[in-house]
């Protein structure tokens, strides 16, 4: 427990002692690159704007993932037990995952203007699917063989062999995929605060310190995102302990 705490929260101590030195090194002014000593005074002046911007990008973040989930699970089961699905989605989403998210931007706005709420939830979605679905694909088509023929020779049902084989031989990959997907998820919710702004969320706050040329209050908002996608990132760490903790190696 000591190690698991301690060696993250060291690294990031030493990222920031890092990051200030490279700055007092080069004698950067605080209007070129701020230091994490800056960071202090714009957290104190704008922290009612922190709270709610982190409320709004966290909750649609949250939503956008959840959707991911959803989808991309269903999805994988389909590609990873039917061969002709997989051989047909595959290029499509690879195809769709090729496209820079930046250019949907102002498709959703144009096709849902207005929607911010639910533009901001579907980029989310959009982002943070396909490791989800490809993840949950691969899981699914490596089953051994060996094991359906024997169920299904049991009497099992489909349903019975996914439960009780397929569903947890799936989680690892499952669990690992999602913690690619948050950081995926958060980068689709900025990127709709940010290119089409509509004041709302850090992205919105972000905006607005690069509009007024407030370099401490934009890296407050890209360290405060960043916390954000940590706490998310070990909230999966959890569920993943709970459902498929089984899987884990401890390698020293």
């Amino acid at each position: 427990m000591v190690r698991r705490i301690g060696v993250p929260v060291l690294a990031i101590l030493a990222f920031l002692a890092l990051w200030e030195l490279v700055v007092w090194w080069n004698g950067w002014p605080n209007y070129v690159m701020a230091s994490p000593s800056d960071l202090p005074a714009a957290y104190a002046r704008f922290w009612n704007l922190f709270l709610v911007g982190a409320w709004q990008t966290l909750w649609r973040t949250v939503a956008g993932l959840a959707l991911a989930v959803v989808f991309g699970t269903i999805l994988g089961m389909v590609m990873g037990f039917s061969r002709i699905a997989r051989d047909a989605l595959y290029p499509l989403l690879v195809g769709f995952n090729a496209i820079p998210k930046a250019t949907l931007v102002p498709v959703l706005a144009l096709l849902f203007i207005g929607q911010h709420d639910f533009n901001t939830v579907l980029m989310a979605f959009l982002i943070s699917f396909f490791p989800i679905a490809v993840s949950v694909s691969i899981g699914l088509s490596t089953l051994e063989p060996e094991y359906r023929d024997i169920l299904r020779a049991l009497g099992a049902s489909r349903f019975t062999i996914f439960r009780k084989i397929a569903l947890p031989k799936t989680l690892p990959e499952f669990f690992g995929a999602l913690k690619v997907a948050v950081t995926l998820a958060f980068i689709g919710t900025n990127l709709v605060e940010i290119v089409s702004p509509h004041g709302r969320g850090l992205g919105a706050l972000f905006q607005s310190g690069a509009t007024n040329g407030d370099y401490p209050l934009m890296f407050a908002v890209l360290i405060a995102l960043a916390a954000l996608g940590i706490a998310l990132y070990y909230a999966v760490v959890a569920l993943e302990r709970v459902f498929a903790g089984w899987a884990e190696r401890d390698i020293t």
